[in-house]
């Protein structure tokens, strides 16, 4: 037990390092509401009007982006469920054996009933060491967090936490009013920054307040836009930043839009059928982060088969998840789980999450 007292130090000390960026972001945002809201609404604006719009406007993107920022940090990354994990039994056998094709076949045969369609470079079915199960699909081992994440993104410093199939959403929101609230503090500060060059404010404080604002605005305003553009470029292709540098390898190859369903699916499928929930921080995405729609180009001969009555439902589009479009070619076989849509996210005629994975027509590539 003695090696374990060093190694929970260190560990503490790591915890508390992590949220030093977190703190960062802290003290500029306080610093931030004292500068705008104090030293150049209250101070420097002579206009009541003026004063009034500019602060009833600030409040509304403080609080959307404090709110946004809160649940993207303290909103708890999403593992894989049980039905991933090997049982006591299978991590036996997989002790016993050497790695290759007898260690690959006992993963096969654990997970042959689970919904996984990628798989390694090599081809082998993904499994992690560290936590003992089948990976399932767009889910990665976080190095940081110790743990597998369901699609993730990346970890990112900045919020101390994992950005994954949990918290996109709120990661997404976090940069939309993140960049909202720099855009707009840099537009109304604008003119009196101007003064400040042209002696036209009082020789006080708050004039140093409203330089620097500007300049810390404006900034964070260049660095924000591309950040949020290319998480939006992400969001419309339906990738997560790991596999926009590494396109994900199915059973028939690699292919880089094998989840995308079309600009407007993709979208929903990130924020949620009720447009009424999308600019709010609350969970609203689909699915249940183990199984995702997936467009094989080539038919899987390990694929199953389309369950019978389906196409009655296809033809219906009023009880159709999806509109229904003629699709290309290599779009033709895709694979979901229909109750993975529902807001449970729970097939009541199944034992495992992501176990029925009826064809579901896919409108054309945006």
């Amino acid at each position: 037990m003695a090696p374990s007292g060093p190694g929970r130090v260190r560990r503490r000390c790591r915890r508390v390092l992590y949220w030093i960026p977190v703190v960062f972001i802290g003290l500029l945002l306080g610093w931030s509401y004292y500068a705008y809201a104090i030293q150049l609404c209250m101070v420097s604006m002579d206009n009541i009007g003026e004063q009034v719009l500019c602060l009833i406007a600030y409040h509304l993107l403080f609080a959307m982006f404090v709110w946004s920022y809160w649940r993207t940090i303290f909103t708890l990354p999403m593992n894989p469920s049980k039905e991933f994990h090997l049982s006591y039994a299978e991590k036996e056998l997989l002790e016993r054996e050497p790695r290759g094709e007898a260690h690959q076949e006992i993963l096969r045969r654990a997970g042959k009933d689970l919904p996984i369609y990628t798989r390694t470079m090599s081809g082998a079915i993904r499994y992690c060491d560290r936590c003992q199960l089948i990976k399932p699909d767009r889910c990665h081992h976080c190095s940081v967090c110790d743990k597998c994440i369901l699609k993730m993104d990346h970890h990112c410093p900045w919020v101390n936490n994992c950005v994954g199939f949990s918290n996109y959403k709120f990661f997404l929101l976090f940069l939309a009013y993140s960049l909202l609230y720099c855009l707009f503090i840099a537009a109304t500060d604008l003119q009196y920054f101007i003064k400040f060059w042209t002696n036209g404010l009082p020789d006080t404080q708050a004039k140093f307040h409203i330089m620097f604002l500007f300049f810390a605005a404006a900034m964070f305003s260049v660095s924000l836009s591309s950040l949020f553009g290319y998480h939006c470029w992400l969001v419309s292709k339906n990738k997560s930043t790991l596999e926009a540098f590494r396109n994900p390898v199915f059973r028939h190859g690699t292919d880089k839009n094998g989840f995308s369903l079309g600009f407007s699916k993709n979208m929903r499928q990130v924020f949620g059928d009720e447009k009424k929930y999308w600019l709010l921080p609350i969970f609203s995405s689909l699915g249940d982060g183990c199984s995702f729609p997936t467009c094989l180009v080539n038919q899987d001969p390990e694929q199953p088969s389309t369950p019978a009555g389906l196409n009655s439902t296809a033809k219906n589009p009023e009880n159709h998840q999806f509109p229904a479009k003629m699709l290309r070619e290599s779009q033709s076989h895709l694979l979901t789980d229909s109750q993975s849509w529902t807001e449970s996210g729970i097939n009541p005629g199944k034992g495992k999450a992501g176990m029925s994975n009826p064809a579901l027509t896919m409108e054309n590539e945006t």
